[in-house]
């Protein structure tokens, strides 16, 4: 047989990423239209049912104006790793692409990019929920900064990239090291036959710091005029427990702690802003890190349709 014949074509896929409240999800919408796009959502808090207002998701009009992937797909409850995604996309890209539409991952979620671009092999590994119990306590006793530092014994490449106050990725990278042996840094890449051939094109959006960090405290005025303390609420009824990685999420874990009395509303809302604008930096930090990303500032073009006419001709120009 031909060899030419065996190699599988890549498959296009466009990325559209930058920090959380920059505009991605409206933007990323308009250029499906353009150019017959469906749209997989690269967000770790999305995939959750009922949790709506503090993740940011689309609307419902949104999702139906165009075909939206990984939103609202298990319960805050259940576990969704970085494997998870991985094989869900890889999926999910042939049979966008067989019904000649182009993916587009839209997302703030960096290790999500990662796991489908460098496709790293993250193997089985699950969640072990008695270790994580086991360390949070260490936390409670100790505090951040013990396990932070038992971090940079172990794995300081990983360490070097979390922030000492992000427990959640300083719990998630120690998990992987005392489960698999092998520090979080040091994942290989998938072997030749798991790979997908891909043809990527990655844009980035970014604007004024200052303008960026406005936005997000809109953002948060709006979530609580939405009734984010609400939906918090409803998913304590549920009996879903404060716990779960699901609701220690950005808004979430705040509001939590408002319902319980440690925070007064205002704290809590300040404190979000807060918690969220150190976020967007930290998401900006790793995406500067990659210079596949192009990136383009808001604040340079005229208004969202020129930002999208040109991520279209750079799309027309990479993925034809």
């Amino acid at each position: 047989m031909d060899k030419n014949k065996m190699t599988r074509e890549p498959l296009p896929l466009l990325c559209i990423v930058g920090p959380t409240a920059v505009g991605k999800t409206r933007i990323s919408i308009k250029v499906a239209k353009k150019i017959n796009g469906e749209i997989i959502s690269g967000d770790s808090m999305q995939v959750y049912h009922y949790m709506d207002i503090g993740t940011a998701k689309p609307s419902l009009e949104e999702r139906e104006e165009i075909p939206h992937h990984l939103i609202d797909i298990i319960d805050p409850d259940e576990s969704f790793s970085v494997a998870d995604f991985q094989k869900a996309v890889f999926k999910l890209i042939p049979k966008i692409a067989s019904r000649e539409c182009l993916p587009i991952m839209v997302g703030g979620t960096g290790l999500y990019l990662k796991a489908i671009i460098d496709q790293y092999d993250f193997g089985e590994s699950k969640a072990d929920w008695k270790l994580r119990e086991r360390l949070k306590i260490q936390v409670d006793k100790y505090g951040n900064e013990m396990l932070y530092h038992w971090l940079k014994k172990v794995d300081p490449a990983a360490a070097e990239k979390i922030h000492p106050n992000d427990l959640k990725r300083i719990i998630r990278a120690l998990e992987v090291y005392l489960t698999t042996g092998r520090p979080i840094s040091s994942q290989k890449k998938l072997p030749p036959e798991q790979r997908q051939s891909l043809n990527v094109l990655i844009t980035g959006l970014d604007m004024n710091r200052k303008r960026l960090y406005e936005r997000i405290n809109e953002r948060v005025d709006k979530m609580i005029e939405q009734g984010l303390e609400k939906e918090v609420g409803r998913l304590l009824e549920k009996g879903y427990n404060p716990e779960h990685v699901s609701m220690q999420g950005l808004g979430y874990q705040h509001m939590i702690k408002y319902i319980q009395g440690r925070y007064t509303k205002d704290e809590a809302v300040e404190l979000l802003k807060r918690d969220t604008r150190r976020f967007a930096k930290r998401q900006l930090t790793l995406f500067r890190r990659d210079n596949r990303i192009i990136w383009l500032n808001i604040e340079d073009f005229s208004g969202e349709e020129e930002i999208v006419e040109k991520i279209c001709s750079l799309a027309a120009g990479e993925l034809s």
